[in-house]
């Protein structure tokens, strides 16, 4: 008798089947199988087995086995990331199995003797990340291999059961030939899933690759763990971090988060093992910012010193321009007609914007109001500031005398290998492999948007730049133009130090009950206004209204939010749940 979790979101219930003899030895913990369930035949994974029915219920057969499914030690720990992030258990389970049906894993293949030591400064790091209490933080310059990290790691531990999660497709495949040019067994996810489950292999792949089917960690690694992409956009909206955390910690294995940029909720209460100052500096390409306070608004995007850089590396036989300017999710910005500055939150700092009436401005980000005044001069008349990547391309190739490629992530634009000035969205930084010079045009839309992980975001994006400045020979320059100069996020990367916006960072998100100080999750949809009046009846949930059918919800920890949501039924009408929201 087994217990299965059908592969229907909307339907939460465990059901109990018989297994048939014709199935018997085909259907095991974590298996994927058919049954009938409502007069259709419906995928499903057994969650348990030689489980016993409750009286009177008599259990159908299962109809067909669907091959191998997660293990079981990832089967029990999507229970977990269900009530973690307040979703249903078989999404989960569908992200942990294998993209094709697998019946058969082979032979265990031969055990492999580990990897040489690559030395270096790697060897200290390792050091120091091993000996620490717990998860390691590895604050990694942009610019410096992270390979070499893995490959130290996979010397001291061995192959088997070593998980390496990496922020894209591009990085994880680029490992992968390292750690294969290194003599090193390798399971590039998801396509290596069989070969992952089998073990004796070192598992590495994108965000899902945290549920990769290793029965126990040997030792795991998060390259880029600041980066956006480990976290799932779709509800429900988990982490690989905390994903591989919580593996980390039930396998007693060391979990190594690497980063140039870690964001304030990962290094808090951690221990942070950095290479020493000059190492660091050389690892970030030079960033300059280029203040634009009191520029004449007549002047557009473009400085004087941006056209003068630019001008100078495309005078380079081999130079190449990548200017930077994200369209996507972009904000309104106000800024004084007066004296120029931008309008901006008195309590927090964020960007404020004028409401539907016009009365007040509002900040998105704490909820401040206040009198359509400029903080700085007291004038009335404020200006918006509209900007685009298609106008941004036009004039910047007319003004250079340059073609230029546009580059956003719905139109990819030409071939960007002969391509010596780009000019795009972030997405831009993700398809350039070098640059002389990375400009961002108006990095402010970043430093500013109503989010509190709004200049962390902004410094990861600084840190992707640089790398790509870092890459060519003799190292790159890395350009800002701000109407915010003394932001802290753009001093981190000036002086190639994250530490210095962490410290900025902690206070306010201390006094205001920001995560790691808090947790946080967002009601979306129809039915998101029961939901939340629901809620307001359990103890340790603060429901706030944000908008039409979309409520905030805020807790002391993550424990009080995910026991608060599991403790309310849910609503007929649609309902989007979002913990740890990105745009919050």
């Amino acid at each position: 008798m087994v217990r299965v979790v059908p592969d229907v979101p909307a339907i939460h219930r465990r059901f109990d089947y018989t297994v048939p003899p014709a199935l018997d030895g085909a259907v095991r913990l974590g298996s994927r199988v058919r049954v009938p369930l409502h007069g259709r035949r419906v995928a499903a994974w057994v969650v348990a087995d030689d489980v016993t029915p409750d009286p009177g219920v008599h259990p159908l057969d299962l109809t067909a086995s669907s091959g191998l499914g997660p293990p079981p030690s990832v089967v029990d720990l999507v229970d977990w990331a269900a009530w973690r992030w307040a979703g249903p258990v078989s999404s989960f389970l569908g992200t942990a199995s294998p993209p094709r049906i697998v019946r058969d894993l082979g032979p265990v293949p031969p055990s492999v003797a580990a990897p040489a030591s690559p030395g270096g400064g790697s060897v200290a790091l390792v050091d120091a990340a091993l000996a620490a209490d717990g998860p390691a933080v590895v604050r990694l310059a942009p610019a410096l291999d992270s390979s070499l990290l893995v490959l130290e790691l996979v010397s001291r531990t061995g192959p088997d059961g070593v998980l390496v999660v990496a922020a894209s497709r591009a990085r994880a495949e680029h490992l992968t030939a390292r750690l294969r040019s290194a003599g090193v067994p390798v399971a590039l996810l998801p396509d290596g899933w069989a070969a992952a489950r089998r073990g004796g292999c070192v598992a590495v792949g994108t965000r899902a690759a945290a549920w990769a089917p290793v029965e126990r960690l040997s030792a795991a690694v998060v390259l880029d763990a600041h980066d956006e992409a480990h976290r799932e956009e779709r509800a429900p909206t988990w982490s690989s971090v905390e994903v591989v955390l919580e593996r980390g910690r039930r396998d007693g294995a060391p979990v190594l988060l690497v980063s140039p940029c870690p964001p304030l909720v990962v290094t808090e209460g951690r221990p942070l093992v950095t290479t020493d100052r000059a190492v660091e500096r050389r690892g970030w390409a030079v960033v300059e910012v280029v203040d634009r306070t009191g520029d004449d608004p007549r002047t557009g995007l473009f400085s004087e010193r941006l056209t003068t850089a630019a001008r100078a590396e495309l005078d380079r036989p081999d130079g190449r321009v990548v200017c930077v300017l994200n369209r996507t999710g972009r904000i309104r910005l106000l800024a004084c007609r007066t004296c120029g500055e931008l309008a901006r939150c008195t309590r927090c700092g964020g960007a404020v914007a004028q409401d539907t009436a016009g009365g007040e401005l509002a900040c998105g980000r704490c909820g401040e109001r206040r009198p359509v005044v400029c903080a700085v001069c007291d004038s009335t008349r404020l200006k918006s500031l509209r900007i685009g990547v298609s106008r941004a391309t036009e004039e910047l190739a007319a003004l250079l005398g340059t073609p230029a490629v546009e580059v956003t992530a719905a139109e990819e634009g030409d071939d960007l290998g002969k391509a010596r000035l780009v000019v795009g969205t972030e997405a831009a930084l993700h398809r350039v492999d070098h640059a002389g010079l990375v400009a961002f045009l108006d990095v402010d839309q970043h430093l500013l948007a109503p989010r509190f992980g709004a200049g962390e975001e902004a410094l990861a994006l600084v840190a992707r730049a640089s790398r790509v400045a870092g890459a060519r020979s003799g190292g790159g320059r890395v350009l800002v133009q701000t109407r915010v100069p003394g932001h802290e996020a753009l001093a981190a990367a000036v002086h190639a130090d994250p530490g210095l916006l962490a410290e900025a960072e902690r206070p306010l998100r201390t006094l205001l009950g920001l995560p790691p100080f808090g947790a946080l999750a967002l009601l979306r949809g129809p039915g998101a206004a029961e939901f939340a009046e629901d809620l307001t009846a359990v103890a340790g949930l603060e429901v706030s209204s944000t908008g039409e059918d979309r409520f905030l919800v805020r807790a002391d920890d993550h424990a009080v939010l995910a026991d608060g949501l599991a403790s309310v039924d849910r609503p007929a009408g649609r309902l989007r749940v979002e913990v740890d929201p990105s745009d919050a």
